[in-house]
Parts: C-alpha cells; sequence; structure tokens
C-alpha cells in the first residue's frame, strides 16, 4: 500500500498540496448517515455511482493495490477514448475535442480470492454512455447499484497490520448491531501520505444488510 500512496503523492505533487491533505479539493460520492455504530463507525447508504475499475491477479495485497492503481492511472491520465487528459483539481477545463477526467476521492480496493479489485469513482458528470472508454482490457468503466456499507472512520498509518486490525474492530460492532456483514471488506483512502498523520482521513468498509 506505501508503493501505491507513493505513486499517489507523485502524481499530486503538481496540485500544490499541503500537509494538511488534499480531499477538500476533490469531488465525493454522496452518502446518507442511516446510523451509528460507535463515534468513529456509521451505516451509510450511498447512491448509485460511476467508477473506473481494475482488476489483477495478486499474490499479495500490496503488489496487487500497486498493479492495479497503476491500470487507474493510466486510464485517467488518457489511456482512454478520446484520449481524455486528468488533471489533479477540480473542475479541469479542456478545449478542442478532448475531454477531461476529474480525480475523485475515495480510492476503494477490495481482495476477494486472491485477487484485487480498485476503483476510481468518476466524476458524477459522466454516464455510462459519456465516460471515457479504456485501452486497456484490464479496466473497465462499472455502474454500481445503490449500496449500504457499515464504515469504520481511522487516522494514521495503513500498514496492512493496522488496516486487518480496523477491519476486525469493524466486524465486531456489526456483530453488536443489527447489521449483517454482506461482502468482503475494501478500504478508502482521501488523503495523500504526505499528510500529518493524525489527520488523515481513513476508512474500512463492509457492506451490509438488516
Amino acid at each position: 500500500m506505501l508503493r501505491v500512496l507513493i505513486v499517489f503523492l507523485s502524481s499530486l505533487l503538481l496540485a500544490g498540496c499541503s500537509v494538511f491533505g488534499i480531499r477538500s479539493s476533490y469531488e465525493q460520492p454522496e452518502y446518507r448517515v442511516v446510523s451509528e455504530l460507535s463515534s468513529a463507525a456509521e451505516i451509510r447508504e450511498y447512491e448509485p455511482r460511476l467508477a473506473a475499475q481494475a482488476t489483477v491477479e495478486a499474490e499479495n495485497p500490496e503488489a496487487g493495490r500497486s498493479a492495479a492503481f497503476r491500470l487507474l492511472f493510466d486510464y485517467i491520465s488518457g489511456e482512454n477514448r478520446p484520449a481524455a487528459e486528468i488533471a489533479m483539481t477540480t473542475p479541469v477545463a479542456t478545449e478542442g475535442s478532448e475531454e477531461s477526467v476529474a480525480m475523485t476521492v475515495p480510492v476503494e480496493s477490495a481482495a476477494e480470492r486472491g485477487k484485487i479489485r480498485m476503483r476510481f469513482f468518476l466524476p458524477e458528470k459522466f454516464t455510462k454512455e459519456t465516460a471515457p472508454a479504456p485501452v486497456n482490457s484490464q479496466v473497465e468503466v462499472v455502474a454500481l447499484p445503490a449500496k449500504t456499507l457499515a464504515v469504520l472512520r481511522f487516522s494514521g498509518s495503513t500498514d496492512q497490520r493496522r488496516l486487518e486490525a480496523r477491519v476486525k474492530e469493524l466486524r465486531r460492532l456489526i456483530e453488536e448491531s443489527e447489521w449483517r456483514a454482506d461482502g468482503p471488506p475494501r478500504t478508502m483512502f482521501y488523503d495523500p501520505p504526505w499528510t500529518i498523520p493524525f489527520l488523515r482521513r481513513n476508512e474500512v468498509a463492509i457492506p451490509v444488510s438488516r
């Protein structure tokens, strides 16, 4: 995960971001808080969303996230039709026949059966028909249905051991509630690694149903 965030770091340097994070500069998926599981955990209802998705075979999570991130970064950097350009700020202005794809947060990833699937949520203005088409066959644009997620928010480092501990904590909170886990866990990162650790917004999430 550190390598993935380093790539994220290098690609965002030109945006003039500070140690206080960059999430306020980016469009974020809308959600409604249904209930609270703790002071740091809640149940959210997300509306249908559009995302660019990459799924790769992975011997370990770090290598898989790095490979998937690279594919998605290439997609939003112009490896698509009609060669859309990416800027790390929103809104993005373009001229001529080119289109723009704005970077959004969070970046979401999930591991399942030896594979890593990562998504970049696309700006709300795009539809399945108008989103730039990926050139690489490993990348696809997917329409995600409405989803209910249990989400645990935390700050600090995002090493694998810490993520696993947070997932375990979230599963416990779900088991103690009226909700039940309904899918594999995922991680969401809102800030680059140069952000002051205690100001970072990181989240682990698990799909749930009543």
